[in-house]
């Protein structure tokens, strides 16, 4: 018997030590997603009810249950190790779109934390043993069992505490890391670092600036959205070679003063700014906040740089910028580089870039939309800039590919048009991708979005009149979620969209199913936004 209530107790406590394990797995996802940043990853857990979920309840109501007088102590280890099995299925089934990266950093929280799981649950166990009535194998296992279920409660607020602790060793190890990089650019002193930001377009513009300027330089760029001080970091230490010639920094920002950490590090000659607008308000607070902190760029380049802004946007048009040489562009707006003579083919786009000095280039390309005219504009400014001749220029922007999932456009099986704007979305950005959509007049025109997010006090405004928007740029509206759509939904209802058009879903596995029911051969569909686990 003695053998048998052993083996119970040890299957339970291996049961419900699984489920733990991937039940921190799933929150170091998040706060991965979260930057790492336990304000925001605290202010998510609020939001979200991640920390009271069903199953974190269910935890609660398991261990409460088993400690109750009426539960015989077997069928309470059966139930623990029944209720770690359920989650722990349901934890391995669960897909991310974002899955967590497992770089060192993870790895030592992780570690870390599992390690005061541990420390925890025993000494909790040890305490409670002590003070029991009873020294019974059976209750003592049922009482092991129990505390590490209730722990899944506290796992969490436990990735938090673990990262507090190694907060020490990250800034050691990140100061090593910081300095090697700095040896590694003063090595190469004749390296020309261009910087590139703005609340929205800076990727896409890094992407048509390396293409243009490989044709005359080798050219390295931060890869993906590496725009973090860190992302920065190993960009160099991992890809910058004695070779490289020109070396495109992409800095992004969630608060005051990002920027200027990755320019201190860089040392920028040259930059480009974008954009600035409503984006990350909610760590913002304010408009002028992100057009000082995107600002941080052009005031870090030096007298005899270069800092070419983006005119278009009233935020930046009217800011002064005396510390460097300023060129500033534009496609609506007085500049001095223009994108002029604007013509949409079933090609791609034609245009004509001017500048004051009486130059103009011809150009040719396979991108579509206002916003990607607006970031080749700012590409070849700084290539004319850099030297690089203008048939080279021509050459690349002809060949620039788009950039995945930003406002991208395919042909799929089924005769379908996809124009896939999904990597992320922006009150500028999705107007010109409902433009576009708006344009294609064969078959119907289907938009599937979650709206956007980061906007603050402004979230419920701007998603209401992108919907209002979409309302006359669609036929169907697969609106995903719940996080923006009563903004949505109003937004649509209010520019006259008809209430059978309107499909509100939870999922986007949930929206491709409607898109499989109702497309048909010549219909076009726009994916806008793909927000991350964060957002429900």
């Amino acid at each position: 018997m003695t053998t048998s209530i052993i083996i119970s107790a040890v299957l339970a406590i291996v049961f419900v030590a699984a489920a733990a394990a991937l039940s921190l797995r799933r929150d170091l996802t998040m706060f991965q997603q979260n930057s790492y940043r336990p304000e925001r990853y605290r202010r998510w857990l609020n939001e979200s009810g991640e920390s009271t979920t069903a199953h974190r309840l269910g935890a609660l109501i398991v261990f409460l249950f088993v400690l109750t007088p009426f539960c015989p102590p077997m069928f309470g280890l059966g139930c623990i190790a029944g209720y770690s099995v359920i989650y722990g299925t349901w934890l391995l089934r669960r897909k991310y779109k974002k899955p967590l990266a497992m770089t060192h950093r993870a790895a030592r929280i992780y570690a870390t934390c599992c390690a005061l799981a541990v420390l925890i649950a025993a000494t909790a166990w040890l305490i409670s043993a002590r003070t029991a009535t009873s020294s019974v194998p059976l209750q003592n296992g049922l009482l092991a069992a129990a505390e590490a279920l209730l722990l899944v409660c506290a796992l969490p607020w436990l990735i938090v505490l673990g990262n507090t602790l190694l907060r020490p060793v990250e800034k050691s190890i990140n100061k090593r890391y910081y300095n090697d990089a700095r040896q590694r650019l003063k090595a190469m002193p004749a390296l020309k670092i261009i910087g590139v930001t703005g609340s929205y377009g800076k990727t896409t513009t890094k992407h048509y600036m390396q293409r243009i300027l490989s044709e005359r330089y080798e050219t390295l760029m931060t890869p993906g959205s590496y725009n973090t001080t860190l992302g920065v970091i190993r960009t160099i230490r991992e890809m910058l070679k004695p070779y490289h010639e020109v070396f495109i920094v992409e800095m992004g920002a969630k608060q005051t003063g990002d920027i200027k950490e990755i320019c201190d590090l860089v040392e920028p000659s040259a930059g480009i700014i974008t954009a600035v607008g409503p984006q990350h308000l909610e760590s913002f607070k304010t408009i002028e906040n992100v057009r000082d902190t995107k600002f941080e760029l052009a005031d870090s380049i030096p007298a005899d740089g270069i800092v070419i802004i983006n005119n278009d946007f009233p935020m930046i048009a009217t800011r002064e910028v005396g510390n460097t040489r300023c060129i500033r562009y534009g496609v609506s707006s007085e500049a001095s580089y223009k994108a002029e003579n604007i013509t949409y083919t079933p090609e791609g786009t034609r245009f004509t870039v001017t500048a004051p000095d009486g130059w103009s280039l011809d150009l040719s390309t396979r991108l579509v939309g206002e916003c990607n005219i607006s970031n080749l504009l700012a590409a070849v400014a700084m290539a004319r800039q850099l030297g690089v001749p203008d048939e080279s220029i021509r050459y690349a922007v002809a060949r620039i590919e788009q950039v995945e999932h930003r406002l991208s456009i395919k042909r799929v099986p089924g005769g379908l048009t996809i124009i896939d704007d999904a990597f992320n979305s922006n009150p500028v950005g999705s107007a010109m991708a409902l433009d576009v959509l708006a344009a294609m007049t064969q078959g119907k025109r289907i938009l599937i979005t979650p709206g956007m997010i980061e906007l603050g006090e402004q979230q419920h405004e701007l998603n209401e009149q992108f919907g209002f928007k979409a309302a006359s740029c669609c036929d169907i509206a697969i609106v995903v979620g719940r996080y923006n759509r009563d903004a949505i939904v109003a937004g649509l209802e209010r520019g006259g969209m008809p209430a059978e058009a309107i499909r509100p879903v939870d999922t986007f596995a949930d929206a491709q199913q409607l898109l499989s029911a109702s497309a048909a051969t010549g219909d076009t569909v726009l994916y806008e936004n793909d927000l991350p686990d964060t957002f429900k």
